[in-house]
């Protein structure tokens, strides 16, 4: 049938999961389900991550630090572990990335400026602002530094 999706032996496979590696990192889970519809099986698929993985070549705690170093400069700690986790990366692998990613209180007083410049005048206006803090990931005490105009350490 036209329809139907041919299936790939392991060279095919290891040769499209490769392409797809070359343009940017992922993780383990992510390149499973980018590849599952290409397999003959699950457990060829699972060799050929694996070997990936044996080669260096596929790496969940690099994908992390990759995307947490992406994302860093707009989004808070919280925001961040949670995109890494519907993703497939595991929490040594998250702990792990996070402080690279810099000072949590530094990065949520840069991204408050970048979009309001001026500690609020009204309740609801710092209300608006904690609200948007908190929707990009930030603690609570990184936003209780940054509405109290605390300079950052």
């Amino acid at each position: 049938m036209p329809d139907e999706v041919p299936r790939a032996g392991a060279a095919q496979l290891r040769q499209r999961a490769l392409l797809l590696l070359t343009r940017r990192e992922y993780c383990r889970a992510e390149l499973r389900k980018k590849l599952a519809a290409e397999a003959e099986s699950a457990e060829q698929l699972d060799a050929v991550l694996d070997a990936l993985q044996d080669e260096r070549l596929l790496s969940d705690p690099r994908y992390a630090a990759a995307r947490v170093a992406a994302r860093a400069r707009r989004y808070g700690d919280a925001r961040l572990r949670q995109e890494l986790r519907q993703q497939g990366v595991g929490d040594e692998d998250i702990a792990a990335a996070l402080p690279q990613g810099g000072d949590e209180s530094g990065r949520c007083r840069a991204v408050w400026a970048r979009k309001f410049g001026a500690l609020p005048e009204t309740a609801e206006e710092r209300a608006r602002q904690m609200r948007f803090l908190q929707y990009r990931g930030f603690s609570g005490e990184a936003i209780r530094r940054v509405m109290r105009g605390a300079d950052s350490e």
